[in-house]
């Protein structure tokens, strides 16, 4: 354990001093030291009842403002397939969903810029004649009467739909559009996105954890399809949609990289939700002796917005414009759809987040994280540990055989 906490005390040193994940030209960028002398905060307003926040987070500055630099200042395609061990595109590539609440117009544009910046190839728009490797936006219904726009909102689009594709580069992309961040249309939006034939559909959103929630459970009761929802950013405590026993639920991690672009240490990070859900059944598969009901998580992926991703917005959050540094398991999500995406491999009789259960070997298919914590709870379930924990789930992908 000392020589895992001096390999990764060493890990983030070194990020500190040559900038997070050293991407395509970003260390000409003169800003780029300053985000990691900044602090986060919060992309989206807190939920109201009935209501969901996206899990977004972004680096600040040192007066708190969002830190936007000209060129990307955060990890890339490069960083992520090195660490994770996963292709850039798949044999069998998956339709993968991403469910936002309010518009986000320029989310194709910001798309195009972001592959020309890191040399991915061209992402048409889909046509009646480009119906696969190609991106798609309809609204809550399936048709192109967009709501109203949201710079928060637009924030996360950006994020979930730059990493959901550089993750799976060929994987055709749909972005459905709820009304607002109401449960009643975004579920309305996720019933969408599968009738529009996503197998994997990905969702950064959720709440605290609510009585009646496990009426909205049957809009993610499709066996084959892949519910994925990020944990949230608050710490220990569990949190809803991820807290569905039929969903993947996906924490978080700081994720420490080498300069060849090899996962070097990954440890919880102490935003990622996790713990015993109030209101859910155990699924047959979780087998963690801790929590009578419902555990959270099942994955993780990077979250920390130190270690976070380089993603292009011009909508204007927060009247800026430019490339931000995102975290939260608001990245852990689009990570986890996309690695699902590549391998495409959920059975039509399985529910996609028993997979890792089946199948976790830490030698050659998910990371192991086994230190950091996200709370005091003082057990599995707010602290990294051998095998399953609440913060990580059972680990990071370590390339597709968990999936």
């Amino acid at each position: 354990m000392k020589n895992f906490q001096k390999t990764f005390a060493l890990a983030l040193l070194v990020l500190g001093i040559i900038g997070v994940g050293a991407v395509q030209k970003a260390d000409a960028d003169p800003l780029k030291p300053h985000l990691l002398r900044g602090g986060h905060r919060k992309v989206c307003d807190v939920s109201a009842a009935g209501t969901s926040s996206c899990f977004a987070k972004v680096i600040t500055d040192r007066s708190g403002s969002p830190a936007v630099t000209t060129l990307p200042a955060g990890y890339g395609p490069a960083q992520f397939h090195g660490a994770y061990q996963l292709p850039s595109t798949s044999a069998n590539p998956a339709t993968i969903a991403i469910v936002d609440a309010y518009d986000d117009p320029n989310a194709a544009a910001d798309l195009a810029t972001y592959d020309k910046t890191f040399g991915l190839p061209v992402f048409p728009n889909c046509s009646n004649t480009v119906k696969t490797a190609c991106f798609q936006k309809v609204n809550q219904t399936g048709g192109t009467f967009y709501p109203q726009r949201s710079t928060g909102w637009g924030l996360e689009v950006s994020l979930d739909v730059q990493t959901a594709h550089q993750i799976c580069q060929n994987c055709k992309l749909i972005l459905v559009e709820a009304n607002n961040s109401s449960y009643t249309n975004l579920m309305r939006a996720v019933d969408e996105a599968r009738l529009l034939g996503a197998t994997v559909i990905s969702n950064s959103y959720g709440s605290n954890e609510f009585n009646g929630e496990n009426t909205y459970d049957s809009h993610f009761n499709y066996p084959g399809i892949a519910f994925v929802f990020s944990s949230g950013d608050s710490g220990y405590g569990a949190t809803y949609p991820a807290a569905s026993p039929l969903v993947a639920a996906a924490a978080g991690t700081t994720l420490a990289v080498s300069p060849a672009n090899a996962w070097q240490a990954e440890s919880a990070w102490s935003g990622a939700g996790s713990g015993c859900s109030a209101y859910e059944l155990k699924p047959a598969f979780q087998t963690d002796t801790g929590c009578l009901k419902r555990t959270v998580a099942d994955v993780a992926a990077d979250a920390d917005p130190n270690t976070g991703a380089a993603v292009y917005d011009s909508l204007g959050y927060a009247g800026t414009r430019g490339w931000f540094q995102v975290g939260g398991t608001s990245l852990a999500a689009p990570i986890i759809a996309g690695t699902y995406g590549l391998a495409n491999n959920v059975p039509t009789a399985t529910f996609a987040n028993s997979l890792p259960y089946s199948d976790f070997n830490y030698a050659t298919n998910l990371h192991d994280v086994i230190s950091g914590s996200n709370g005091a709870c003082g057990t599995y379930l707010c602290q990294g540990a051998t095998g399953y924990d609440g913060p990580s789930g059972l680990g990071t992908p370590q390339g597709l055989g968990a999936f």
